[in-house]
Order: C-alpha cells, then sequence, then structure tokens
C-alpha cells in the first residue's frame, strides 16, 4: 500500500494554519509524495501600501514554509491575486450593489481553492489536491460510473461542506480531505505530537480580504452609496434615513440607527432605495424559497420531491424541507417557518452526511 501511495503525487494548499499544517503531516505518514503550495490572494492597495489578506499574509506564508521545512517537503509559492479579484471580490462587491448578501467563501472554493488551484497543482505534476477543510470525500459506483459523495466532517461544530456544496464531480476526484474524520482538539493534538510550528496558531473567523473586519468601510470605499428612506412595515411610514442599502442585511438588529426598537431589518428595495424595518420578528419568517444555480454534489437532479435537511446559511441551525421542482424552478419548501432568508446567500441540502447540494437564494 505504501509503495503505491509513494507514487501519487498530493499537492496540499498550506495555509500558514494548524488545519493544513496536519493534513501534509498526515498524507506524508501514509506515504504519498506530498509537496505544500501557498496561495497569494488579491489584497487591498491603501494609500500605496498592500494590505494584508488574513489568508496568505506575510506570517501564514513563513508559517507554512516553516511547516514544510519540518516535514521535509517542498514548498512552493501561487499567485492567484487576479482570478479571485474577478471571481470573488468583483462578485462580492456586485452582490451587495443588488441588495443581495453573497457569500464569497463558496465562490473561492468553487473557482480558486478546487478550481484555479488545481489546475495549476495538475501542471506541477500533482495527482491530487489536499486542503484542511473538515470534510470526507467517498467514492461510490452508480451504474458502473464512479462517483465521489461529499460526507459531513465528524466534526459538527466544524463541518465545512456547506462552504463546499458547489464542487462539481471533476473537481472531488482530485481532492483529499485528511482531517475530515477528526474533532479539532484531535487535530491539535496530533499538530503538538508532530511537533509542527502551527500547534497553537489561532484561526480567524473574518474575511479573508477585510482583515479588519470593518464590512461597511470596505463597501464605501468600492459602492456608490445613496442614502434613502427607511420605513415602518407595520405602517408604511418613513421612520429615517439609511446610510446605504449595501451596508444592511435581512435579519439585522444593530446599526440601523432608529430608536424606540428593537427593529429588524425585513427588506431591501433596490429600485425604490428603501429599507423596510420591522418590530415584529414573525415578519422575518418564511415557510419556502426559490434557487438558482443548483449545484447537485453527485453530478445529476435526484428524483424530486425529496426530503431533506437543510441550512440558510453557514452558522443557522439544520431545519427540515422538500426539494420540488414547480415550473422548471428548484423551491425548497420547509416544515416550520425559518427567519431571516435572505438573497444570495445559498441554502445547501443534506442526507445523513451526504452533502447532496444547494444553490443561490432568489
Amino acid at each position: 500500500m505504501l509503495n503505491k501511495q509513494k507514487n501519487i503525487k498530493v499537492a496540499v494548499g498550506m495555509s500558514g494554519g494548524v488545519d493544513s499544517s496536519v493534513a501534509a503531516a498526515l498524507l506524508l505518514k501514509q506515504g504519498y509524495d506530498v509537496f505544500g503550495i501557498f496561495i497569494q490572494f488579491w489584497a487591498e492597495t491603501i494609500d500605496g501600501k498592500v494590505r494584508d489578506n488574513i489568508c496568505c499574509s506575510l506570517e501564514a506564508q513563513q508559517d507554512a514554509r516553516r511547516v514544510c521545512r519540518q516535514l521535509g517537503i517542498t514548498f512552493y509559492t501561487m499567485n492567484l491575486r487576479a482570478p479571485f479579484k474577478e471571481n470573488v471580490v468583483d462578485y462580492f462587491i456586485e452582490e451587495y450593489s443588488k441588495g443581495r448578501t453573497p457569500n464569497p467563501c463558496v465562490m473561492c472554493n468553487r473557482q480558486i481553492k478546487f478550481g484555479e488551484f488545481w489546475k495549476k497543482a495538475k501542471a506541477l505534476g500533482a495527482d491530487f489536491i489536499a486542503t484542511g477543510h473538515y470534510a470526507e470525500v467517498k467514492s461510490y459506483k452508480v451504474r458502473k460510473v464512479h462517483k465521489v459523495a461529499l460526507l459531513a466532517s465528524k466534526d459538527k461544530d466544524k463541518d465545512q461542506t456547506y462552504f463546499l456544496h458547489q464542487l462539481t464531480q471533476e473537481q472531488l476526484s482530485h481532492v483529499l480531505f485528511p482531517i475530515g474524520k477528526y474533532k479539532k482538539p484531535e487535530v491539535r493534538k496530533m499538530a503538538a505530537k508532530f511537533g509542527l510550528a502551527t500547534a497553537s496558531k489561532k484561526e480567524s473567523q473574518e474575511i479573508c480580504f477585510i482583515p479588519n473586519g470593518s464590512l461597511g468601510d470596505f463597501l464605501k470605499k468600492y459602492l456608490p452609496l445613496e442614502t434613502g428612506e427607511i420605513r415602518d412595515l407595520a405602517t408604511g411610514k418613513k421612520i429615517g434615513e439609511h446610510a446605504g442599502l449595501a451596508l444592511y442585511t435581512i435579519g439585522q438588529r444593530k446599526g440601523i440607527g432608529l430608536g424606540g426598537g428593537p427593529w429588524f431589518v425585513v427588506r431591501l428595495d433596490v429600485k425604490k432605495n428603501v429599507l423596510w424595518v420591522s418590530k415584529n420578528q414573525d415578519d422575518l419568517g418564511e415557510r419556502e424559497l426559490i434557487l438558482k444555480k443548483v449545484n447537485w454534489v453527485g453530478g445529476e437532479e435526484p428524483k424530486l420531491p425529496m426530503n431533506v435537511k437543510c441550512k440558510i446559511r453557514y452558522a443557522s441551525e439544520f431545519v427540515n424541507g422538500k426539494i420540488i421542482k414547480e415550473d422548471n424552478k428548484i423551491k425548497v419548501i420547509f416544515k416550520k417557518s425559518v427567519r431571516a432568508v435572505t438573497a444570495g446567500q445559498f441554502c445547501v441540502f443534506w442526507k445523513g452526511r451526504d452533502c447532496l447540494g444547494g444553490g443561490e437564494i432568489v
């Protein structure tokens, strides 16, 4: 087995974090021919200086290089700034300009980490790419055709299949997720056991290309924001002014600037430039939604209708729902009202641990 794996070349996306570091160490231990690649993403220029992107800061690059040196594997740096800007950052800005709330991580995974990265890694001789994502892949056959399933991680709190649901069969067939069957504390322990420099490194939860965490400041720089009316959904009356629709999202409670609350954002009318709010949280409830750009992980649409468990955003709870096809559109009907369904986010479906796919909420 080891001799066979030694002939399999794997490019590991090294972020300089503990997860990708352990992924590389595990593959090496299993006998694969491993090399590390640190990806450089787009970073904003402010006052003539390039501000670090969290995922590819100089510190992260140095940590990734240090781990590769410890493991005795080759280290490369790959420049993907241009495609990242086009496919992730520009998409992010454009969606906000339309009053939608995008998910850049979903787009980055499909277009960059498992798209451009795989193309360039393959040119370097890689048979597979691997990352430190918390997910698993499993091969199976349907009518003698080889398929790959995307399975949720054993660590339910860290599972990242939500962000990976747009991957195609072609992409998944060349991917390894070495830490998907472990929980985060176990990964930390393995990092310490391997003696890796990143064993105790903290992880960031911010959007990688907005390192100061201020979404508002970022959007103000790239979008022509126009003030407009805030109206009460119950009365239709104007009760204030907003600072630009792109700065608000469905379900938002803080930062609206109204007294006598709490107030909740319930609708963004881009055509009339009106922000609709309500004191009644029930106004945020929805029993169904329509999706576009639906990706079925298995490569083809399954037989519908189908009962599934869903998430309408990464941090939301699972809810039970039924997927149906109506007027050639994919619709999800929930068993109970779901709060703050937001256009631009993704609704993702699972059967057990099996991530079936998902689509963008209209």
